[in-house]
């Protein structure tokens, strides 16, 4: 019996950019189910590593393998199909509603195509999507009308309309207030569980924005893998303030993380 590939492979990645090593011998494997978190100061090249894994960009050196497929011999544009890349960032300015904004995400596209009409399936998976990430209620909100946290929860639907094998989220907390962050990681946590062969990765430098599912962390520091593995592993006060470069103390409480700073006596 062939053992099924992991849905991402990085080994020994570099990554060179106007002379500056953006990233430097970073290797990760992501396997079906995991869902990995990728933290680390600003410029730490969380964002970036997230664009190689997306197949938007090719490293300087090393190897990247997306669902079985190497960078560099295999068409990106087919690729991306099976990636969900969830961009906070999502260029739209017509004001569509939300479940034709989430219908794009089957033509990866900005706005509708021109006489692309979608099936009574898509319209119903649409639906229910769109119900999961909370915004059942919303289907006919036109897009000026949404709050952040509600743009971000209907980029997820969209970009689960192809129903793909990864989901990458680049900093999706980005401008919420309490209440928005704590629905998007509600929701997200909802989608894990109901999703098992899902597989993963999310971009922060907040621990308080990690869903309670997270199972694996990457730690990166100045482009390098600082720690790396299971997240209970990982997320140690000690390595935690190591990659920030500040004395934190990290706390659990019903899966969520929580730090302050570790104040030293006087």
């Amino acid at each position: 019996m062939t053992a099924t590939p992991p849905v991402l492979r990085v080994r020994d990645v570099d990554l060179v950019r106007d002379g500056n090593h953006i990233l430097s011998e970073v290797s990760l494997t992501v396997r079906a189910g995991e869902h990995w978190a990728l933290l680390g100061a600003n410029g730490a090249g969380k964002s970036t590593l997230l664009g190689l894994l997306g197949a938007l960009t090719h490293p300087t050196r090393g190897t990247v393998e997306v669902l079985g497929h190497e960078l560099g011999r295999v068409d990106l544009r087919q690729l991306r199909t099976y990636v969900g890349h969830v961009d906070p960032r999502h260029a739209l300015r017509s004001p569509l509603r939300v479940r034709d904004v989430v219908l794009t995400g089957l033509t990866n596209s900005i706005e509708p195509l021109p006489r692309w009409r979608p099936t009574a399936e898509q319209l119903e998976l649409a639906d229910s999507l769109t119900g999961l990430l909370g915004l059942a209620g919303r289907r006919e909100a036109r897009w000026p009308t949404l709050s952040q946290g509600e743009r971000g929860r209907a980029l997820i639907a969209r970009a689960l309309m192809p129903q793909p094998r990864l989901l990458l989220l680049d900093e999706p907390a980005t401008g919420l207030d309490v209440a928005g962050r704590e629905q998007l990681i509600e929701r997200l946590d909802t989608l894990q569980q109901s999703s098992p062969e899902l597989a993963s990765v999310l971009v922060t430098h907040h621990l308080e924005e990690l869903p309670p599912g997270t199972t694996h962390v990457m730690l990166l520091r100045d482009g390098r893998c600082l720690a790396s593995g299971p997240a209970d592993e990982v997320l140690t006060s000690d390595q935690v303030s190591k990659c920030f470069d500040h004395p934190v103390h990290l706390s659990r409480f019903e899966g969520r993380w929580s730090v302050r700073t570790n104040r030293r006596p006087r």
